[in-house]
């Protein structure tokens, strides 16, 4: 049965409600370092295994933003539901983002399928965050970026959802497979590998569904008259231009551990965030793609 936001609402008041922490952590937003116009991450999915809050927590202290866009599948509402999981490391992601907001950073959650629950909550504001379903952000060199999770634009997720759960729940086992893979490669000296990429590099019918996305969200921006889009959902990082509408998919926190960063002149950049928690850049920025 499916549960409605009012089942959730606790969760949400618990976790956005404007909590505090002791940690010794709290003003590392103030230490000296790069700091960004904007960064928008997706697909962390609090509340699964698969999560790596570790990381993304890495990445936040060493990356301040004056806004900070949370695009959708923050927290994993379909396996919640299953089963709950919610490790300190997954609270300390929770207190992190809302030191961000009451430290002046602006922070807006657009929900995503995962966390549907939260659009029960539109308009309203937990600990600072913001709940939106969607937004525009304009660059510092004006361009009107289109925020949305990209849910809308998945024909399973919009027509057969039941296979949206059974697909949800064979990623969850290729995951837990990926980490015992990944562990007996840590013993041998390897580097991370993900074996969901890997398949979705493979299958043909996975890059037709990349590509078909990528178009129905690139031509749902132009539509509405936007100069580009920022999304998730499929887990897949990717910054190209499509049709003249600049396509910008900030990938995820389970396996790719990236973002897509605005630098204050306006410039939009991936990043990357290393097992060993050291920030590595991709040399892809709007600009090379207009080129």
């Amino acid at each position: 049965m499916r549960a409605g936001p009012d089942a959730f609402a606790p969760l949400m008041q618990g976790m956005f409600a404007g909590a505090h922490s002791d940690r010794k952590d709290d003003d590392d937003d103030d230490k000296p370092g790069r700091r960004y116009r904007a960064i928008f991450v997706s697909d962390i999915h609090l509340g699964t295994a698969g999560c790596q809050a570790q990381a993304l927590l890495g990445f936040l202290k060493a990356h301040p933003s004056d806004t900070l866009y949370l695009v959708g599948d923050i927290v994993d509402g379909w396996q919640l539901r299953r089963r709950w999981y919610w490790p300190q490391s997954h609270n300390d992601v929770v207190q992190k983002l809302l030191r961000r907001a009451r430290k002046g950073c602006k922070v807006i959650f657009i929900p995503g399928n995962h966390d549907e629950f939260a659009r029960g909550f539109l308009g309203h504001e937990f600990g600072g965050i913001e709940v939106r379903e969607d937004a525009v952000h304009t660059t510092a060199d004006g361009r009107r970026l289109w925020i949305t999770h990209g849910d809308y634009f998945d024909g399973v997720i919009q027509c057969a959802k039941w296979l949206a759960f059974l697909g949800d729940n064979l990623y969850e086992f290729t995951l837990r497979l990926n980490r015992h893979l990944n562990n007996l490669r840590g013993r041998m000296g390897l580097p991370y590998w993900s074996l969901s990429a890997y398949l979705k590099q493979k299958v043909k019918t996975a890059l037709n569904y990349v590509t078909d996305f990528e178009v129905a969200v690139a031509n749902a921006a132009r539509s509405l008259g936007h100069d580009g889009v920022v999304c998730g959902h499929i887990h897949r990082a990717e910054m190209r231009d499509i049709n003249g509408i600049l396509y910008c998919n900030d990938g995820d926190w389970v396996e790719s551990r990236s973002a897509l960063v605005e630098h204050m002149d306006g410039r939009l950049e991936l990043i990357y965030w290393n097992a060993e928690q050291t920030s590595t850049a991709l040399v892809h920025s709007a600009q090379e793609v207009a080129a």
